[in-house]
């Protein structure tokens, strides 16, 4: 085995960002900060918009239910006008005397100075001495009750489809992110605060899905009766259609200069609400530690400042775009003021009917209902909006190098690792390792020892391929493991931590997670020779125990002992264990060892330890200082040269000596 020194380094990656660290896999720092780029809306919507590309069969479909839905529902005010105006003429007819024509009424009229009367009858379709003709007012307002029962039910099948697609979407849009999150390398997770990449994966996008599904039907049925009021109001009155549209550049202009205000505070609510869960995440995960410590308090102000913040921002955005639903109602009884009025002055004219008016009005109300909907649908919009933004930055992040076009295949496995001229650092200003070369024999154990940031992890993070190289290369039974697929890879390499990770399931199911098409019996004998058998049975379950969320029913060394037992149960052929017995007793640790000796046999193996006593039997022994390989050999041999190694075992096994430092 041959090695090269390596340059002064650190063991973990040291972002710039002046930001609030937190806790990281493997023991590592990770810091992030929060986004900082500013949101453009256009760009975004329309990138949110075309999610919807592989659905657009079903938005075809809906576009055609919903322009006969409101198309329907359009026709109802004209054809209730005609209604109106059968009512009205019966009225006035009545009133008039049989046998006339309604010229020679209107004559008449004029001549006993009813000027006004008269006009108002030239806009009518009336019969003197007439009354009501209810047979035609019936099958008016039959027809209005089919148009409105097919155009609620047209609108139903829109409703449904829409809220199909919206789901289908959301459904193919957090695939992605799960997809993406397994194709970030883990430089990412390092330097990201978990609570804020949780807070994109799951409020941001149900913040997205319940914006589009509360938007999109909504949006496309207000835009359809817009389109469709203006047509019937143009063809009933040109004026009265005129003095409608003036309210539309003013709607335009009200709500842009609102959502222009707003749209700052709705993406600082976003970004507040993620450092606040990543604040809490943070507080709740270390939660004993901040009781040990006495930083309630502390974490209390820290929270009470975040959720401030918070506050002002969610405050500020729903306020500010709450203004839009006032101001566009009180331009929308600006505008039906003015409609009432000349289309009162017209049909006292003669240039329309009463139910034209009538139905006009209701156009009026349709046709300003619908704008500020929109308007209102402003703060779901943005807010929507600035969480989709969010999420896209996710999916946005640089991925791990893609796999090899034709991957290597190791046709004789083996074990032998070699690292040939490696260079490798976290920050390209701040090089740790340096042309190193070394070689670990099939069946051989390697222990890398040295203290707290030497580099240890380093090396096991570059055989997992969590990092991938500067220059130099890593080989796997001659193959070179970038030219592995890294399923085949980490296939082929079992792992213990120093930070023992457990899901929610039973201890079985935990243990099974090394091999999830082992036997029973496997399961078993990986237990036996981990000693996990020794606890299991005192618990009320016993295998069948499940475990929580944190895993706080079982204690550290016990869950140590299952992630062992995890590894037995891989029988990888290659084996990393960091310092994976650093939470066990003196005793169990006696009995483990044992195990993982047998476990090492026929494997290569690398160790991280800082118990020394646990390397002992390690066929070669790398001590590390300062990102340097200082030394290596065997237990024995780094003891008799009295080097690094010999310091480091006297700081462990024997006691240090007490200097006086009183006063004399």
């Amino acid at each position: 085995m041959s090695t090269s020194k390596t340059t002064e380094g650190q063991a973990s990656p040291r972002p710039v960002a002046n930001v609030t660290p937190v806790r990281g896999p493997g023991g590592m720092g990770g810091m992030a900060a929060p986004p900082q780029k500013p949101m453009n809306f256009g760009p975004s919507a329309k990138r949110l918009l075309g999610r919807l590309r592989a659905e657009r069969r079903g938005v075809f479909l809906v576009i055609g239910l919903a322009i006969v839905s409101i198309g329907l529902n359009v026709l109802g005010p004209r054809v209730l006008g005609y209604g109106t105006d059968l009512i009205f003429s019966g009225a006035i007819g009545r009133r008039l005397p049989e046998g006339l024509t309604r010229e020679e009424a209107i004559d008449d009229l004029r001549a006993d100075g009813q000027d006004t009367f008269a006009d108002m009858l030239t806009g009518m379709d009336v019969v003197p001495g007439q009354g009501v003709d209810f047979e035609a007012l019936r099958w008016v307002l039959a027809g209005v009750l089919m148009l409105y029962v097919g155009a609620s039910l047209f609108g139903w099948l829109q409703a449904y489809l829409i809220n199909e697609i919206v789901q289908r979407t959301m459904y193919r849009l957090r695939s992605d992110v799960e997809t993406k999150l397994n194709r970030l390398p883990l430089r990412y997770f390092d330097a990201s605060p978990r609570g804020d990449v949780l807070s994109r994966v799951t409020n941001d996008i149900d913040n997205v899905s319940q914006t589009m599904t509360q938007t999109l039907s909504q949006m496309l049925t207000s835009l359809l009766t817009v389109l469709g009021v203006i047509t019937m109001m143009v063809i009933i009155s040109p004026l009265l259609a005129l003095i409608a549209l003036v309210t539309v550049p003013v709607s335009i202009v009200v709500t842009a200069l609102i959502a222009k205000r707003s749209q700052k505070q709705f993406i600082a609510q976003w970004k507040h609400t993620g450092e606040l869960n990543a604040q809490v995440e943070e507080a709740y995960t270390g939660h004993a530690l901040v009781k040990v410590f006495g930083r309630q308090a502390e974490v209390e102000e820290s929270f009470r400042e975040k959720n401030d913040e918070l506050f002002e921002a969610s405050f500020k955005a729903q306020f500010i775009s709450g203004i839009i639903r006032p101001v566009m109602m009180f331009v929308g009884s600006l505008n039906y003021v003015a409609i009432a009025v000349v289309g009162g002055l017209r049909v006292a004219s003669g240039s329309m009917s009463l139910g034209e008016v009538q139905a006009f009005i209701q156009y009026t109300q349709q046709f300003t209902q619908p704008l500020t909907q929109l308007a209102a649908m402003a703060n779901l919009l943005q807010s929507g909006v600035a969480s989709a933004e969010r999420v896209f930055e996710l999916l946005d992040e640089q991925e791990q190098d893609a796999e090899a076009a034709e991957p290597a295949r190791i046709a004789e496995p083996r074990g032998r690792i070699a690292f040939e001229n490696v260079s490798f650092s976290y920050d390209p200003d701040e090089p740790l390792i340096e042309d190193l070369s070394l070689v670990a024999e099939p069946g051989t154990t390697v222990a890398i020892v040295g203290p707290t940031g030497a580099g240890k992890t380093t090396l096991v993070n570059l055989i997992m391929r969590f990092y991938e190289l500067r220059s130099g290369r890593i080989t796997l039974d001659g193959a070179d493991i970038s030219e592995l697929t890294r399923d085949d890879l980490r296939s082929r390499i079992g792992m213990v931590l120093q930070d023992s990770w457990l899901f929610g399931g039973t201890i079985r199911q935990n243990i099974a997670y090394g091999d999830p098409e082992a036997s029973e019996e496997r399961i078993l004998a990986a237990a036996r020779a981990s000693y996990v058998d020794r606890f299991v049975h005192s618990l009320p379950d016993g295998y069948d125990t499940v475990i929580d969320e944190e895993g706080d029913n079982v204690s550290a060394g016990e869950k140590q002992l299952i992630t062992i037992a995890r590894a037995f149960l891989a029988d990888r052929e290659i084996l990393i264990l960091d310092e994976a017995t650093s939470s066990v007793d003196t005793r169990t640790e006696v009995l483990v060892q044992e195990a993982m000796a047998a476990l090492r046999s026929n494997r290569t193996s690398f160790v991280i330890a800082h118990r020394l006593s646990t390397i002992r039997d390690a066929d070669v022994i790398l001590v590390m200082e300062h990102g340097q390989i200082v030394e290596q050999g065997s237990h024995t041999e780094l003891l008799r040269r009295r080097g690094a190694y010999y310091e480091l075992h006297n700081s462990q096994f024997t006691a240090p000596a007490i200097h006086d430092v009183s006063p004399m």
